[in-house]
């Protein structure tokens, strides 16, 4: 039995994928295998959204290809995202990878693994196109590489946004939605296998369906998997922010098994900024919404992402997005540094600002956001809230963790678990009420009670 390892980076869309091609591999008699040294093959799911993405894609080329000479590796397979982006430069300066599979291919993997066959030589299917129309099923094979408690689920693959900065729809193609039925008959059996939190995400989660010619059907969707018997939690990722229905925020509010957490990525709010992004909107028409969000859903928490240094971004417009965060005082946030992205609109655009000036843009906000987070954190100290228990901590073996509802896997904070009742053996994946009793910036600290 051939033994093959993943190197999965990037995104959680990326992650699905790799556990689409890890489940069709081993349906097909490989053996999967954590440990790269006994891999025979490895195959390298790449990222290829920012600069610094794909630095960390090339080095785990570049050490998986080492290990065919010091090592027992005997085939390279190279996939996802930056292999959508340079397929033809990465099979020039890299001969040694035996196969190149782009996200409309993850299929083929199978064709990719057979040592037999010269993938080379095989035809290509077309690159981030509009005739890209991958999308796996709830039948589709596929092994979990995620906590045995939570999973994925994608909802949607591409996107037609026109945003300046983003080369996703070059790679993924044309926005399209999964069939409501697959997804509910995945959930369905992925609460069986024990999952108790299930994360929809997709590039643009907030038009599932729209394509189908379906009217609210992410609000639909979310009520029909609160029904779903051993499911405790439902999380909703990447909801674009002009597409933030009442009917959707109802279905958070009156879902009792849908998390009051919203993952809206709003990238600025100055006008000028928002419109060189090819975004739309204003300070005003953003602070609106989030009002509406919290009218509609009063106890959610609100995670964003923004973008420093963007081409024009000027002092006044940075001095706008901090106001803007002052006053909204979101639960997270996460902030990036601009860098120009070939093929992308913004990459032709002028007036660019510095790395040293985005990156201090940056850390400033950042600054803000940790003294928001904390007086907020601070808030909960004293109360008792419903954790999902995940065992022991990342930091101390003398620690367990957990999540609120408001902590998404590993892009929030955790609650770090420091006591509980005397011969209290803990469940992971179960809930549990634990009071709070101290709070930093990003996580807080607590007892189950």
């Amino acid at each position: 039995m051939k033994k093959v390892g993943f190197v999965s980076l990037g995104c959680p869309k990326n992650l699905v994928d790799s556990e689409v091609m890890m489940g069709q591999l081993k349906a097909a008699g490989y053996e999967i295998t954590n440990n790269a040294d006994e891999a025979e093959t490895v195959v390298v799911n790449t990222c290829g959204f920012i600069e610094s993405a794909k630095a960390e894609s090339i080095e785990a080329i570049l050490e998986a290809t080492g290990a065919k000479w010091n090592g027992k590796t005997q085939r390279v397979i190279v996939a996802g995202c930056l292999v959508e982006r340079y397929r033809d430069d990465l099979m020039k300066e890299l001969p040694e990878v035996d196969a190149f599979i782009g996200t409309n291919e993850i299929g083929r993997i199978l064709e990719a693994a057979d040592e037999t066959k010269n993938f080379k030589e095989l035809p290509l299917m077309p690159i981030g196109n509009k005739t890209t129309t991958y999308l796996y099923d709830f039948d589709t094979p596929r092994f979990r590489a995620t906590e045995s408690h939570t999973a994925f689920i994608k909802i949607a693959e591409g996107c037609d946004r026109p945003c300046a900065f983003c080369s996703i729809p070059s790679m993924r193609g044309s926005f399209r939605s999964r069939r409501f039925g697959s997804i509910l008959k995945e959930a369905e059996d992925l609460a069986k296998q024990g999952v108790k939190e299930i994360v929809l995400i997709a590039q643009d989660s907030s038009r599932f369906g729209e394509d189908l010619g379906e009217i609210d059907a992410l609000a639909k969707l979310v009520r029909a998997l609160g029904e779903i018997e051993d499911l405790e939690w439902i999380r909703v990722m990447y909801a674009y922010p002009t597409h933030i229905s009442d009917a959707f925020l109802e279905a958070i509010a009156e879902t009792p098994k849908a998390v009051k957490y919203l993952d809206m990525p709003l990238q600025h709010a100055s006008r000028n900024v928002l419109k060189n992004m090819k975004r739309g909107g204003t300070r005003e028409s953003l602070e609106k919404l989030i009002k509406r969000v919290r009218e509609k859903v009063p106890s959610i928490t609100i995670r964003t992402t923004f973008i420093t240094g963007f081409p024009g971004e000027t002092e006044e417009d940075f001095e706008e997005l901090m106001a803007f965060v002052r006053n909204c005082e979101f639960d997270n946030v996460g902030v990036f540094t601009y860098s120009d992205e070939e093929g992308t609109p913004a990459c032709l655009l002028p007036n660019k600002v510095d790395a040293k000036t985005a990156k201090r843009r940056r850390a400033t906000l950042m600054k803000e956001q940790a003294r928001i987070s904390k007086r907020k954190n601070l808030q909960k100290v004293g109360n008792t809230y419903k954790v999902l228990f995940e065992g022991l901590s990342q930091e101390s073996d003398l620690l367990f963790q957990g999540r609120l509802e408001g902590q998404a896997q590993e892009i929030d904070g955790y609650i770090l678990i420091n006591d509980m009742p005397e011969n209290f053996e803990p469940k992971v994946g179960a809930i549990y009420d634990v009071r709070i009793s101290e709070a930093h910036n990003y996580d807080l600290i607590g007892e189950i009670v």
